[in-house]
């Protein structure tokens, strides 16, 4: 049984590096930039033998040829828009046809090793399903991750706005300094906006745009305030101060309020959790005894049931513990 488990964590340590290899090779950008250049300037290498050579050129033709084929289906479906804006949000720098091939990827790789693991057919296809669910959850949290920071540093923002009008500076010129002094992922979007201006879009036109590459109910409320403003006229600073105070009253109403839901979160985090690991251990530890549950009918249907009802009390209990603002 020792030798087996060894066996188990051998496979898994190898299949974890191999992923994370392929995983960074796809979402790291200058890696990638640097992919890019090497298929149109093969240099040569004094080393490198000619075999080889034929041969990282004959891959990075495939590779770029696999693209093309996921972007031609992309555009059909339109779907390649919604995944760049959703890519975007998350602030990962890949195409969408990458992130696509990157899916497949994980959907053969997590497939194989549920499969090495428990030698059942039955996890090939639930290694399947994580394989295709992770990358999406992985964008999830980066798009709201990042859209939370962007949130964190938006009432800063708009109080050097603010400054810069009392100054006597106009909005896009208030905007450019506050460019230069704003950290990520403010100073990207605002960058954004500035250039759609400098090429003829009105400021309600960057604006909008900047409302959809970054969905944020603050920001949103701060252009419909300067919209408005640009249409009947007033004093722009005066309103963006009480925005700015409407904002960080928010923010720290939904910071009491993730203190005090916190632990109803974290419960059915553990409730979710304890009877797989409470399954693991057992396989581990007696295999023939859990093989019932995947070898006899009633056993299967027994585990889709408890499944299912595992994701609909998980769902109960993050609906109760989200509150808005």
């Amino acid at each position: 049984m020792n030798v087996e488990l060894l066996l188990a964590l051998g496979v898994l340590l190898t299949s974890t590096f191999f992923f994370l290899a392929i995983f960074n090779k796809l979402f790291y950008k200058d890696q990638q930039m640097k992919k890019r250049v090497q298929q149109y300037i093969f240099e040569d290498e004094p080393n490198m033998p000619e075999p080889e050579k034929e041969k990282k050129v004959k891959m990075a033709v495939e590779f770029r040829l696999t693209k093309d084929k996921i972007r031609k289906s992309l555009q059909k479906q339109d779907k390649g828009q919604k995944i760049e804006m959703e890519l975007h949000q998350a602030g990962i720098p890949i195409k969408p046809e990458e992130y696509v091939m990157f899916r497949w990827i994980s959907v053969a790789f997590f497939a194989g090793l549920f499969h090495l693991i428990f030698g059942h057919f039955l996890f090939i296809f639930l290694g399947a399903v994580f394989g295709l669910m992770l990358p999406k959850f992985v964008l999830a949290h980066k798009k709201k991750k990042r859209i939370n920071e962007f949130n964190d540093h938006l009432a800063e923002m708009i109080s050097s706005v603010v400054s810069a009008l009392k100054a006597g500076f106009s909005f896009p010129q208030a905007l450019q300094n506050v460019r230069n002094e704003s950290p990520s992922p403010v100073k990207e979007e605002l960058e954004q906006a500035l250039k759609e201006m400098q090429y003829g879009a009105s400021v309600e036109e960057a604006l909008n745009r900047m409302k959809e590459r970054v969905p944020s109910e603050d920001l949103d409320l701060m252009i419909q305030a300067i919209v408005i403003q640009r249409q009947v006229g007033g004093n722009l600073a005066v309103v963006l101060e009480k925005i700015v105070h409407t904002i960080r009253e928010r923010i720290k109403i939904q910071g009491q309020i993730k203190t005090l839901t916190a632990q109803g979160k974290m419960s059915g985090v553990v409730v979710g959790l304890l009877p797989l690991a409470l399954m693991g251990m057992l396989y581990f530890m007696n295999q023939e005894y859990m093989m019932v549950l995947f070898e006899d009918p009633i056993g299967v249907a027994l585990l889709i049931v408890a499944s299912i009802s595992m994701v609909i009390g998980f769902i109960f209990i993050r609906k109760v513990t989200s509150i808005e603002v």
